[in-house]
């Protein structure tokens, strides 16, 4: 087995609660299910299944104005506890009061789902438990569009600062990265999705985004990983392509 340096970890966001913003960690742990505490909590619709039943920021862009934070790392499994800081600065727990907040923007009647972290299935995340774009991607994407992009359109768990001359992400789908003790496979792209196209600050809609993702990425921006092997993380930290 061989290492090869491609980049290090430059910031690591988490998202507690599905579609709501999420939070920027100095370290974290990467567990069975992901990023530990990422995507524990969401809002459905019990009268839909699968995918169709979570209720997101694509129908409620005000949902993206709500910051999630967990408090404590040390939870051990276990449900971890949420504070929920609101656009006008309340602030709430995981609770009917929340609920009964996030209502009053949708006739849709909603209901709440959570998920204890390091738990082996999938949680609210989408078609991967980790997700990781790079800042030359980025950069390439904000050439094409060009305008000033904001890296929390993408909703990544991972941005990497690529060594120079290294290929990007798109390169290393079918193979394994490393990033201290923690593994993981890169198993596909992620194809966007009409989220990208929201401004995470002014919730203004800019559709020329994600036309442009279609047209000159085919939709895909950044790729999903599961994980191999479970470990703490931090930025700063190298990532190595494993051959």
């Amino acid at each position: 087995m061989t290492l090869h340096s491609v980049g290090e970890i430059s910031e690591i966001m988490r998202f507690p609660v599905k579609s709501f913003a999420g939070e920027a960690l100095q370290a974290s742990h990467i567990v069975k299910s992901g990023l530990d505490g990422d995507r524990c909590f969401a809002f459905i619709d019990e009268t839909k299944e699968g995918w169709d039943s979570f209720i997101t920021a694509r129908e409620i862009p005000n949902m993206l104005a709500y910051k999630a934070k967990i408090i404590g790392e040390d939870h051990e499994g276990e449900l971890p506890e949420l504070v929920v800081t609101s656009p006008d600065g309340r602030i709430f727990n995981w609770s009917e009061e929340l609920l009964d907040e996030i209502q009053r923007y949708s006739k849709r009647k909603m209901s709440m789902k959570c998920y204890k972290p390091q738990n082996a299935d999938l949680m609210a995340v989408d078609s991967g438990s980790i997700l990781i774009i790079t800042d030359t991607t980025l950069r390439k994407l904000e050439e094409i569009w060009g305008k000033r992009l904001d890296r929390r359109r993408f909703r990544a768990n991972l941005v990497v600062a690529l060594d120079e001359n290294s290929s990007n992400e798109g390169n290393w789908i079918g193979k394994r990265i490393r990033i201290g003790s923690s593994e993981l496979q890169i198993d596909s792209y992620c194809e966007r999705c009409s989220m990208t196209i929201i401004d995470p600050d002014t919730l203004e809609r800019d559709v020329s985004l994600l036309k442009k993702i279609n047209e000159e990425m085919n939709l895909n921006f950044g790729v999903y990983a599961s994980v191999i092997k479970t470990g703490p993380i931090h930025v700063g930290e190298k990532v190595y392509l494993v051959d």
